[in-house]
């Protein structure tokens, strides 16, 4: 078994843009620069925003934090994203999700600039990703195929269970894993809350990529000898006898699933690392794109 490391990969995805960084510092370009904004004070939004500013600084980008009130109007971000697609000195922004609940998603989201929408998120680098026309990609899908290429996993031919449907992961992993190159050429199967079969269809699976949030859902009568497994669940659990009132797990009973699994990601420290990394990568990308 062997763990597929995301603290240790996004960390040689880091240092390689930090090279990248002081190549166009040292030729007098500009370098890249991304900004956050952050609606209210939710607690994983804060520690996530949090990392990406810090990763920024480490690595040679600018980077802004836009922290705007709980009881910011839709209307007054929307202004706020009018204001940062029309920034030339910002290549690429993210609008921490989820935001209050008096402010419409989609709505929002919609209103960023494709070009420096270096989450993925918006339907015009969707429908280029399932084209496979070149874009921003997903940074947490983008992740898992970077890690599995990283890794020298086989998935060509192979038959991949993707457990989640979301537009965020669960959806562009199914897609990804189906295209054409490495990693991919996999035949897939993407399964759901409304999934029948469920086990009947991961004890077939030679990879299986959950996307539930649902913790230790993956049980090891669920899974066959020498599966890849990638947990992308994150889940805070209330306990008391820790030191922060909780601990995180995944969507994998880790422990068992790992002595017939062939590599695992391991939570925390598997793919949300790799998540941080894309993003960066995704905004240098924004960044020559916009000086091409």
């Amino acid at each position: 078994m062997e763990i597929l490391d995301g603290k240790k990969v996004s960390n040689q995805i880091k240092e390689e843009i930090t090279v990248e960084v002081a190549q166009m510092k040292a030729r007098g370009e500009k370098v890249p620069h991304l900004a956050a904004v952050l609606v209210g004070n939710d607690g994983a939004s804060l520690t996530y925003v949090g990392s990406k500013v810090r990763s920024c600084k480490k690595i040679g980008f600018e980077s802004t934090l836009i922290h705007l009130p709980e009881e910011t109007t839709e209307e007054d971000l929307l202004k706020q994203v009018h204001e940062l697609n029309n920034d030339p000195n910002i290549d690429g922004y993210i609008v921490q999700l989820p935001l209050p609940k008096h402010i419409d998603e989609e709505k929002v989201l919609m209103a960023v600039d494709p070009d420096k929408d270096v989450d993925g998120f918006h339907p015009t680098n969707f429908g280029k990703m399932a084209l496979d026309m070149e874009t921003f990609i997903s940074a947490t899908p983008f992740g898992i195929m970077e890690l599995l290429k990283r890794y020298n996993v086989e998935t060509e031919g192979k038959h991949t269970v993707v457990i989640g449907r979301s537009h965020i992961v669960g959806r562009p992993i199914s897609i990804l894993m189906s295209q054409k190159g490495n990693p991919g050429n996999s035949t897939v199967t993407l399964a759901h809350s409304r999934t029948k079969n469920l086990k009947e269809l991961t004890l077939q699976a030679d990879i299986v990529i959950s996307a539930l949030g649902v913790p230790k859902f993956l049980k090891a009568d669920m899974v066959k000898d020498g599966v890849t497994v990638i947990d992308v669940g994150i889940t805070r659990v209330p306990d008391e006898t820790s030191s922060k009132g909780y601990y995180i797990t995944g969507d994998v009973d880790f422990e068992n699933v790992s002595k017939k699994a062939a590599y695992i990601t391991p939570v925390p420290g598997g793919v949300g690392p790799m998540t941080i990394a894309m993003l960066l990568k995704n905004t240098l990308l924004a960044r020559e794109r916009h000086n091409a």
